[in-house]
């Protein structure tokens, strides 16, 4: 049976609104491992025809795929697994609504990095699903690192040996202009991890 993706990006508005929905997002997390929608209606406590009719709907939508069928009580019943572990909403699902890092504002704002990181989510993912119907593996960098500081002077000395440290690497390594060589976006971004989930 064929493993489902790490994670999927949902960039249209229409198969985004069929995504968010409580019980459907219910219904997609009860079918992680392969599961009927009766057993998801048991597990969820309720009717099979009701969890029946948003599975097909899932899976018309490609949020869940078959996964084989098992006999019960003589009736067969098909299984269904979610198509990705996690779900994404692209960049552009709010149409003009979207994030835009043009009129952001200051840079120097927690509004100015969520719009950065709206466009690294869309850039990222457009380029993800070009490379994948390309057969493709996509060439990234990731970094990910919690750091502490007990002052705010040694948290502005981080912040400026960052950037000589990547200044200078730039300088080094990367071609100038905007020539032949496949543009690459590196995005860096501090800020303080949130006491709760938002």
């Amino acid at each position: 049976m064929l493993a489902p993706a790490p994670v999927a990006v949902v960039a249209d508005t229409p198969r985004a609104g069929l995504l968010l929905k409580p019980l459907r997002l219910q219904i997609l997390a009860e079918a992680r491992e392969p599961q009927s929608a009766a057993a998801i209606a048991a597990r969820l406590g309720l009717p099979r025809q009701k969890v029946n009719y948003h599975v097909r709907e899932l899976a018309r939508a490609g949020f869940l795929r078959r996964a084989g069928r098992r006999q019960k009580r003589g009736l067969t019943e098909q299984k269904y697994v979610v198509t990705a572990q996690a779900f994404l909403l692209g960049g552009g699902v709010l149409g003009p609504m979207s994030a835009d890092t043009a009129g952001s504002g200051d840079k120097m704002t927690a509004a100015y990095l969520m719009v950065l990181a709206a466009q690294m989510q869309r850039e990222a993912s457009g380029a993800w699903r070009e490379a994948h119907a390309a057969g493709k593996r996509l060439p990234v960098l990731s970094l990910d690192a919690e750091v502490h500081f007990a002052t705010s002077a040694a948290r502005a000395r981080f912040a400026q040996a960052l950037t000589d440290s990547i200044t200078k690497a730039v300088a080094e390594h990367a071609t100038p202009g905007r020539g032949a060589a496949r543009p690459y976006r590196l995005v860096l971004g501090c800020y303080p991890i949130p006491t709760q989930d938002a």
